[in-house]
């Protein structure tokens, strides 16, 4: 590896990923999902994590290859077993009061060959023994994040040009910025950014605009909010009091739409990477709250797939604002990976809402999240809509409008 400093820049990565991402609680267990490609950053988080007072690290390693030689090989009908022990096991954990880390790194392409009523199989059965976990995170149960590592398969994919170890240093120089890793002093570098979005966050609850304005070309799009919205931004408390910043990097904010107050046309600004293929050129047709229409320049049946899921897929959980400014799009990097590439632009999921996006949203039951027009799917997918020509305007109660983004830049 020839970046400079580069030992030192992983450890203050991983130091930001205790201690920003997750702020791992002394005493905490702490569980590691990640592709086993990744060892070198898991060794470093679990080696901090340890000093600072978690009482234990487990982990569950994945094969990308292992998994593209099951859909290869495997009998056909056996994509609707899953090991049980596993979400029991993470289930337990986090019931306990363990926190936890996802690491992404995967192939975009690892499955684009396969077949995708196969993959839409296996998503749905793993969704399924997992939904205690996601109804947890809905509602703050537990901290936790998301972060990147550059694996040499998803650097070739970002860098298909370059050698196999120019990509991953030119994929680690990417992450290390946009997450602030260059910086003096990363920790407070954060807290002031998270200090940003959450003033914004704050603006923009006190508005309750009953709805969005979407304005780019390809799109037209007009998104009720739920009743009592909440904007959410940067970082999030734990039912138990912990404050944690979930994605790194982050740059959005964030709210719940009204699943029945959906109309227009929305182009996608941005591929899609889901499930091992890439949706590319695809754009959404929303009527009272429901996908109408769907097409895709590539990846439709995939993209089909992902509607078909559970009746929630075909609405909406979320609408989230993002500058064009923002230093992930500043990279100029398609990252082929939803949780860097969401942050270089506005972006809206389909599927399921958030709880806690809503006044109490931790403590209502199911019932009253539905009533203030809160989306229910098994999975979330977000995908990118924003770019330098996108207008958005807030719609208060009387109709009047107020500028909230001008040509990708916040307006406030």
């Amino acid at each position: 590896m020839t970046i400079p400093d580069f030992e030192l820049k992983m450890n203050r990565y991983a130091d930001i990923i205790v201690r920003v991402g997750l702020n791992l609680q002394p005493g905490q267990w702490l569980f590691i999902n990640a592709p086993s490609l990744a060892a070198p950053l898991v060794h470093q988080v679990a080696a901090i994590a340890y000093q600072n007072g978690c009482r234990y690290v487990d982990m569950l390693w994945r094969d990308e290859q292992l998994e593209l030689v099951r859909f290869k090989h495997a009998v056909r009908d056996s994509f609707s077993e899953y090991p049980v022990y596993r979400a029991t096991g993470i289930i337990q954990h986090l019931q306990e009061g363990g926190a936890y880390l996802s690491i992404t790194g995967d192939d975009p392409d690892l499955l684009k060959e396969q077949d995708a009523e196969l993959i839409s199989t296996a998503r749905k059965t793993a969704l399924t023994h997992l939904k205690p976990v996601y109804d947890m995170l809905d509602r703050n149960g537990f901290n936790w994040a998301v972060v990147g590592y550059p694996t040499l398969p998803w650097a070739k994919a970002v860098f298909p040009q370059a050698s196999a170890e120019e990509s991953v240093e030119r994929l680690w120089e990417s992450i290390f910025r946009v997450c602030r890793i260059d910086q003096p002093d990363p920790v407070a570098a954060w807290q002031a950014h998270v200090d940003d979005l959450q003033a914004r966050s704050a603006y923009l609850t006190g508005k309750q605009y009953h709805a969005l304005k979407y304005t780019a070309p390809g799109t037209d799009l007009t998104i009720g909010l739920a009743e009592q919205h909440v904007w959410q931004a940067g970082s999030s408390l734990t039912t138990s009091g912990i404050r944690f910043t979930a994605n790194l990097p982050t740059e959005e904010v964030f709210t719940l739409p009204h699943r029945q107050r959906i109309d227009g046309v929305v182009s996608a600004s941005m591929p899609l990477s889901y499930d091992g293929a890439l949706i590319e050129g695809f754009s959404l047709t929303f009527e009272n709250g429901r996908v109408i229409h769907a097409r895709a320049e590539h990846g439709e049946e995939h993209l089909r797939k992902m509607l078909a899921l559970d009746e929630g897929m075909s609405s909406l959980g979320e609408a989230a604002l993002v500058p064009h400014s923002s230093p992930v799009s500043q990279a100029g990097i398609l990252f082929y990976n939803t949780l860097l590439d969401e942050n270089a632009a506005c972006h809206i999921a389909l599927g399921n809402g958030i709880n806690y996006c809503t006044k109490d949203g931790e403590k209502i039951s199911d019932e009253e999240y539905a009533a203030r027009g809160g989306n229910s799917s098994l999975s979330h997918v977000d995908f990118m809509i924003g770019s330098r020509q996108m207008d958005i305007d807030g719609i208060l109660p009387d109709g009047s409008r107020e500028a909230l983004m001008r040509s990708g830049e916040w307006a406030f």
